[in-house]
């Protein structure tokens, strides 16, 4: 049965993970500044692919695992959020609305896996989702300045994509997750190829890899190793081994170093609404994650 306490190192895994992820918002505005949406997205995976993919073995996850995963988090994810953060969504709002994935998550774990929802964990979802919803309610006030209708509904997708992403992987049971984020990458780069060509189209593609800059490229690979290869490995590695409640509310400091970043080096607004909504999500997760341990009055072991 899932673990729903983290260890003490675990927790700080997690928080890296979520710090990595959090300033990888400004990376993304960065390099879109010069590479298509769908182009960007297929050169991240495909470096994600190569080399590793020849010294890294095959997970022990069946094909149509590694596939679906790789569609999910590579097109639906990826693909949609990178389309959204081309002029229709700030990169520290973007930060946020995909961490509705957290719900999305564990609705479906819920529906699939029986999984249920402890008292405090109700309260951290209702503290963590008053967050969401003031953000959300204010963004709505700065319309086609920080966020569009359209903007907004690309990232809930991807934040849905994430979430099912997250059950697939779960679902395989626990694995090799460097590997199966390295050989389920494989299968998101056909897709996005195909789809860069249909709706990029090849002369904003050479114009694009030709504008690059070391900066871009460095953005790249960035997304490639830091972002997919170490976040989404250890990210897995934590959802096999603990409950979607324990782990997937953790997401949620993704847009607080997220909105952070993107105000200390693009210079977005970071409104006095932005951070009483962090601080709404802070307590949810300062809630769900030391609950259990104060009413234990235990340490984690390690």
């Amino acid at each position: 049965m899932p673990r729903t306490t983290l260890t003490a190192p675990h927790l700080v895994l997690a928080l890296v993970v979520m710090a990595v992820w959090g300033t990888n918002f400004v990376v993304i505005k960065l390099a879109l500044a010069h590479l298509p949406p769908l182009t960007f997205a297929a050169l991240r995976f495909t470096f994600a692919v190569v080399p590793a993919i020849a010294f890294i073995k095959r997970p022990a996850a069946p094909w149509r695992i590694l596939a679906a995963y790789g569609v999910l988090i590579g097109v639906g994810q990826f693909g949609l959020l990178y389309i959204a953060m081309r002029g229709l969504i700030s990169p520290g709002l973007a930060s946020l609305v995909v961490q509705t994935q957290a719900f999305f998550t564990i609705a479906l774990s819920m529906a699939f896996t029986g999984e249920r929802l402890r008292g405090f964990q109700v309260a951290a979802f209702a503290l963590a989702a008053a967050g969401l919803g003031w953000l959300m309610v204010h963004a709505a006030t700065v319309a086609g300045t920080e966020v569009t209708g359209l903007g907004l509904g690309l990232v809930l997708v991807a934040a849905m994509s994430w979430a099912l992403g997250n059950t697939v992987q779960r679902a395989a049971g626990p694995q090799d997750m460097l590997g199966f984020v390295v050989w389920s990458s494989l299968f998101a780069i056909p897709p996005l190829a195909a789809l860069a060509l249909g709706f990029d189209g090849w002369p904003a593609i050479a114009r694009g890899l030709t504008q690059a800059t070391a900066g871009t490229w460095a953005a790249v690979l960035w997304q490639s190793l830091g972002n997919t290869l170490f976040g989404y490995a250890a990210w897995g590695w934590l959802l096999s081994r603990y409950s979607t409640a324990t782990v997937s509310p953790l997401s949620l400091l993704v847009p607080v170093f997220g909105m952070a970043g993107s105000a200390i080096f693009l210079g977005e607004p970071l409104a006095a609404w932005k951070i009483t909504a962090a601080a709404l999500v802070l307590s949810g997760l300062a809630l769900n994650t030391l609950w259990p341990r104060f009413a234990r009055g235990t340490t984690p072991a390690g």
